[in-house]
C-alpha cells in the first residue's frame, strides 16, 4: 500500500463516512475527485442539507487542537506598522479562520479563502448571524472564493505572514489528478510569503513521505527555496497528526 493511500484509510476516509454516511456516490466522487470545485460544492450543499442548524466541518481537528501551534508564531510576528495578513487557505467551513481573528491579541486580517462558492457563503451568513467579535479590535474577516493554484492574483507578492493549510494539500494529494496542483499550490504560497512568514500544513502524512515532497517542491534554483521542519501536533481517534513548517528563504544567486 502507498503511503498515499494508507493514511487516506487511517483518517481521509473516516472523516469522510461520518460526514456523508448515507451518500455512497458522494464518498466515492470525493476519495477520486478531492480537487475539483464541483466535489466541494456538492458535499458542502449536501452536508449542510443534513442539519437543521449551521455545523462548522473540521477536516482532521478544530482550532483547539493546535492553537498552541499557530498563535505564538502570530505573536511572534509583530509588526507595528501594519496588521498580520494570514490566509487560511482551503477553509472549508471550518471555525479555524474565525476562530484566529477572534482569539488573537495582535491585530490581524484573516482571509479565509476557498474554491467552493457553497462554501464561503454558508460561512459568510453564519459569521453574519453570529456577530463573531475580534479580541483586538482592529482586528478584520472575510471569506473569500479563490482557487489556490492562483493566490498571486489576490494577493501581492511577499504580502502574507501566515499561511495555514489544514487538509488541503493532503486532498490535492490524494485525489487522482491533484499532485500537480499541489506542487502548483506550495509555489504559489512561497511567492505571496514575506521573507519572514511561514506556511503551515497541517497533515496527517508521515514525516518521511511528507518532508521529502516538500523538500523537493520548494526547491527551485535561481527562483525558490525554503526551509521544511516538523512537530507532531498529537494523537486523535488513532491517527498521528503533524505540522510540517515551510519558511521562504534568500535566493542565493551564484
Amino acid at each position: 500500500m502507498s503511503p498515499w493511500s494508507k493514511s487516506l484509510s487511517l483518517s481521509c476516509r473516516r472523516i469522510l463516512a461520518t460526514c456523508v454516511r448515507q451518500h455512497s456516490s458522494l464518498t466515492t466522487e470525493l476519495i477520486r475527485n478531492m480537487d475539483k470545485k464541483a466535489t466541494w460544492d456538492r458535499f458542502y450543499t449536501e452536508n449542510n442539507s443534513r442539519t437543521p442548524t449551521f455545523k462548522n466541518f473540521e477536516w482532521f481537528f478544530g482550532f483547539n487542537s493546535v492553537q498552541d501551534i499557530i498563535m505564538p508564531l502570530i505573536q511572534a510576528m509583530s509588526r507595528p506598522d501594519a496588521l498580520l495578513r494570514v490566509l487560511d487557505m482551503g477553509c472549508g467551513t471550518s471555525a479555524l479562520g474565525p476562530s484566529i481573528y477572534r482569539h488573537s491579541f495582535l491585530p490581524v486580517s484573516v482571509t479565509c479563502a476557498d474554491i467552493s462558492p457553497v462554501a464561503v457563503r454558508l460561512m459568510q451568513e453564519h459569521i453574519q448571524a453570529k456577530a463573531i467579535q475580534p479580541h483586538n479590535a482592529s482586528s478584520q474577516l472575510e471569506f473569500l472564493e479563490l482557487d489556490c493554484t492562483h493566490l498571486d492574483k489576490h494577493f501581492g507578492l511577499s504580502s502574507v505572514d501566515i499561511i495555514v493549510d489544514k487538509g488541503t494539500t493532503d486532498a490535492l494529494l490524494r485525489s487522482k489528478e491533484g499532485k500537480g496542483k499541489a506542487g502548483v499550490v506550495l509555489k504559489q504560497c512561497l511567492k505571496v510569503l514575506r521573507s519572514s512568514g511561514s506556511l503551515l500544513q497541517f497533515s496527517d502524512e508521515d514525516p518521511d513521505a511528507r518532508l521529502l515532497w516538500l523538500e523537493t517542491e520548494a526547491q527551485d534554483p535561481g527562483v525558490m527555496r525554503a526551509d521544511v521542519g516538523v512537530q507532531e501536533v498529537g494523537e486523535l481517534r488513532g491517527v498521528c497528526y503533524y505540522c510540517y513548517q515551510v519558511t521562504p528563504q534568500p535566493v542565493v544567486l551564484k
